[in-house]
Formats: structure tokens, sequence, C-alpha cells
């Protein structure tokens, strides 16, 4: 893959990912602008991100079945046009709905990761992994700079009518340069669904990747849906616009996801995830002093959320090599079962960030991270291989093992003593003194 189709891939899903993120920072102008609590607004937030779930689940296991090339070209299509739609509705209700639908069709980025992955050779798919990640991510971080510094100009709409037009913008360049590609997968739709499932049942290091990334996006969705709401209350006071400027100093995260992508192919995945998660529950404690207030409070929310997004994006790397090395052929459904749990975990931290922010204010939603990045840790700790090494070799069976048999160890014979060499009377032919082999 030339690095003009990676940077256009990249640039792809920053966009895409983007449209998920952005109403985090205006839904305080979308609760005020079409009357509702704040913590309604938010609906707005969670139904785009569980649409991003359904999204992933109903349409991602497609790039196994149908040409890469016209199914995003569908997909950029239809988001764009729902963006318009969204800049023009009359009250909260229809915005949730279209926001749902928005999050359904946005899903290019987890297409393009299986696509690039078959066109990157292994021991490159690492860093590419991190290339696209990073705009992924740059478009979830910067998308909330941008919305927050328009809405404030001229509006909450103003942003959808943005994001709309950068989406066709895309898809008009992509339409261009796309390979052609010849799906994997010739199964029918219904099994392409079902597939996911069954790869959850039987791989377990699927299943551990989708735990790891539901529990600290969880984390992440509710820091970020709510901090919105702590910058613009009476404790600090602010406009969107500084929700928008804390993403923007988070961008820099962004260079975080190649160096993250070349330590897993160095170290393996295990051991990036367990310093990931490790920062994450560091992130916790710095973001905890956010809450008082002022400018230290301020810097803690800074460093508390470079922290955050450095630690979410380094282990989604390290979950998405791992589990792009299963199965080479079922790429697209591996990353279905992955992405979904992800948005769902997502979404699910959107939904308790709100709640736990009114009850229990900002400390509250610190603990629900701190909560859940624990989890992880303990299920990681007692689910991977020893000290994040590599798993061994798989061996040659010596034998068919049956359940409730001996060890292996068990049924070989024991170790003879070594055997020595005795002379005996005579000698050969040839004149040289005969042997034969006597045990000890």
């Amino acid at each position: 893959m030339n690095r003009r189709l990676l940077l256009l891939l990249t640039l792809a899903c920053g966009i895409a990912v983007g449209n998920v993120y952005f109403p985090q920072t205006i839904s305080p102008l979308v609760a005020a602008g079409l009357h509702v609590s704040p913590a309604s607004a938010a609906l707005v937030v969670t139904a785009a991100q569980f649409g991003y779930a359904a999204g992933i689940f109903l349409l991602v296991p497609l790039g196994d079945r149908i040409p890469h090339r016209p199914l995003i070209l569908t997909l950029l299509g239809i988001t764009g046009l729902a963006l318009l739609a969204a800049s023009a509705v009359p009250a909260l209700p229809p915005l949730v709905g279209v926001s749902a639908l928005v999050g359904v069709t946005t899903v290019v980025a987890p297409i393009i990761g299986p696509l690039a992955a078959n066109l990157t050779a292994d021991d490159n798919r690492g860093a590419v992994s991190g290339m696209l990640l990073s705009g992924s991510i740059g478009g979830m971080l910067l998308s909330r700079t941008v919305a927050g510094t328009i809405s404030d100009w001229w509006g909450w709409r103003a942003p959808y009518l943005t994001a709309a037009a950068s989406v066709l913008l895309i898809a008009v360049a992509m339409a261009r340069v796309l390979p052609t590609t010849r799906p994997p997968s010739g199964h029918r739709y219904p099994a392409l669904l079902a597939e996911p499932l069954r790869l959850l049942r039987v791989e377990p290091d699927l299943r551990r990747s989708c735990f790891y990334q539901a529990t600290i996006f969880a984390g992440f969705s509710a820091v970020w849906t709510t901090v919105a709401l702590l910058l613009t209350g009476p404790t600090y006071r602010l406009g969107a616009p500084a929700v928008g400027m804390l993403a923007l100093v988070n961008a820099a995260t962004m260079l975080s996801t190649p160096v993250a992508g070349r330590q897993v192919d160095r170290r393996g995945s295990d051991a990036v995830n367990r310093i990931c998660m490790l920062g994450v529950i560091a992130s916790a404690v710095v973001l905890a002093f956010g809450g008082l207030g002022g400018v230290g409070g301020l810097a803690a929310l800074v460093l508390g959320t470079l922290l955050l997004d450095v630690s979410m994006q380094s282990g989604m790397v390290a979950n998405q090599v791992r589990i792009y090395a299963l199965r080479s052929d079922a790429r697209s459904r591996l990353n279905t079962a992955y992405m979904t749990c992800a948005y769902l975990g997502g979404s699910l931290g959107s939904w308790l960030g709100a709640p736990a922010y009114a009850r229990f204010g900002w400390l509250g939603v610190c603990g629900v991270l701190t909560l859940l990045a624990v989890a992880a840790l303990a299920h990681h700790l007692t689910t991977a291989p020893t000290a994040g090494r590599p798993r061994p070799l798989p061996q040659r069976p010596a034998a068919a093992a049956v359940p409730g048999s001996p060890p292996v160890a068990e049924l070989l014979p024991a170790t003879r003593p070594a055997r020595r060499r005795r002379p005996i009377r005579g000698r050969r032919p040839d004149g040289h003194r005969r042997y034969r082999h006597r045990h000890g």
C-alpha cells in the first residue's frame, strides 16, 4: 500500500469517526437551542454511539462479502445526507433519531481497518493500524474542537453542515483512488451476522480484547460526555469553545498511536495492554483534581485527559493487532465483534456518565472510570499470558489427549541408563577388536 492511499484512508477514518463525537461538545448548546435539559440533550451522544455499535454489527461484516470500494462510497453518501437532515430538525426526538442513523452509516473506519490489513505485510501491520487509529483519534478530538468553535459563532446546527460537507468531499476523493478488491468470503448475509457471535464463542483472545476495549472505552466516554458539563457549569463557567480547546490539546496524542503500534510489533499486545490499563487508572487520579476548579483544576483536566487518551488509543492498537492475527480470512467479522463490543461499552459509559455527574459530581465520573479500568486490569492479570510474553509456539502433539488420562510424560517409557561398550574375546577378520553392547 502506497503512502498516498494510507494518508487518504487515515483522513477518511478521522472524518467518519468525528461524526460520532462532535455532538459531545455541542450538547449544552443543543439543550439551550431546543429548550430541553442537558441530560436530555446528552441522548444525542448516546444515540450516535449506540447507532455506531449497531452499524458495526450490521454493516461491517459486509466488508467480507462486498468489494470495499462500493461499500465505503455508499456509506459515506448516506452519512452526508443524514448529517444534512440533522442540521434542519426542529426538535430533540428527530435529532436523536437522525443521530442514530448517522451512527449506523458512518462505520467506514472499521471497514477500512481490515482493508488496510489485507494490503499490508504482516511485519508492518502494527504501524499501519497505529496510523489509521491516529486518524480516527484525530477525528474524535479535532471534531470536538471545530464543533465547539463554529457552534459558538453560528449555533449548534453549523457543525452538522460542516460535517456533511466534509463527508461528501472525502467520498469524491476516495472514489478516485480506492483500489478494487475481491471479498474474501462467499457467505450469505445471515451467516455473516452470525459469524461474529461464533467467533466470540471460539476465540478467547477475541473475547478478552473485546472486554478490555469495552471497559476502557466506557470510562473514556463517561469522561468526555461529562467534561462539557463540568467546564460549562458553575465550577468553571466556560463556553463550548473551552471544551474544543481541551480536545485540541489532546490532539497531540495522535502521535502516540504509531509509537504504540511499533511497541506492539516489538513487545506484543499483552505488555502494551497492561501498561495502558495502569495509565487509565493513573489518569482517573489526576482527573479527580479537575473538580477543584481554578488554574490547578484546568491543568489537572489537561494532564488527565492526555493520559487517558494516550492509554485508550494505545490499548486499542494492541487489541486490533491481536485480533487481526487470529484469522486472515475473517478480519472484517473479527473487527465487527470487537468494535461492536467497544462501542456498546462506549454508549454504556455515556449513559452512566450523565447520572453519575448529576448525583455525585465530577468525582463520581472519576470513580466510574476507576472501577472500569480496575475491572479490565483484573481480567487481564487472570487471563493473559504470564508477564505479557508471547505464547509459546504450538508443539506437535505427542499423543492423543483423552479426558481423564494421565499426563503424556507418564505414558512415556522410563529413560534407559547409559550404555557402555565392553570388549569380548576374539578379533574380527580385519584384526580389529570386536565389541558388543551391554547395559550397565
